[in-house]
């Protein structure tokens, strides 16, 4: 599968994303797909999770997807990657993030994805609100403002 170029495809949404089929689908053995969506959650303080907001600095969010996909390009011999993450309100059921790898074996596949979602986490300049019945918070969860108490 040596000389075959990769196909290298990341991008920000102003909506949820949808996980893709590849076309053409790229020539090699196996396949991993990762979406993750906003889950129901329950705040003591603020009620039923909502949704979830996210924020970027958008230039800067490009160029880091880019370079994660190239690393794991390199690291894993990867035929295809796909990072896209949402922008904006996220409901409850709907996905925020997709990662989606091509290569030669399932191991190689598996380790990729689970390695993208990761770094893609912790060094990809995107942040989340999460929108509660009463009230809001950034990940990781810290109440911006409680009613009725001062800040």
């Amino acid at each position: 599968m040596s000389g075959i170029e990769p196909i290298i495809d990341v991008g920000l949404h102003p909506h949820p994303v949808v996980l893709l089929p590849w076309d053409p689908p790229p020539p090699g053995g196996a396949q991993c797909d990762f979406v993750g969506t906003t889950r129901p959650e329950t705040h003591a303080d603020h009620g039923q999770l909502r949704a979830l907001d996210y924020e970027a600095h958008e230039p800067l969010a490009v160029v880091r997807l880019n370079e994660l996909a190239t690393q794991a390009v390199e690291r894993w011999s990867l035929l295809a990657v796909r990072l896209h993450h949402a922008l904006g309100e996220v409901k409850v059921g709907e996905a925020s993030v997709v990662v989606q790898v091509a290569c030669g074996h399932r191991a190689e596949a598996f380790e990729a994805c689970r390695w993208l979602i990761d770094e893609l986490k912790s060094v990809v300049p995107i942040w989340k609100r999460e929108a509660w019945d009463s009230g809001s918070t950034w990940s990781p969860g810290q109440p911006l403002a409680t009613p009725g108490l001062q800040p």
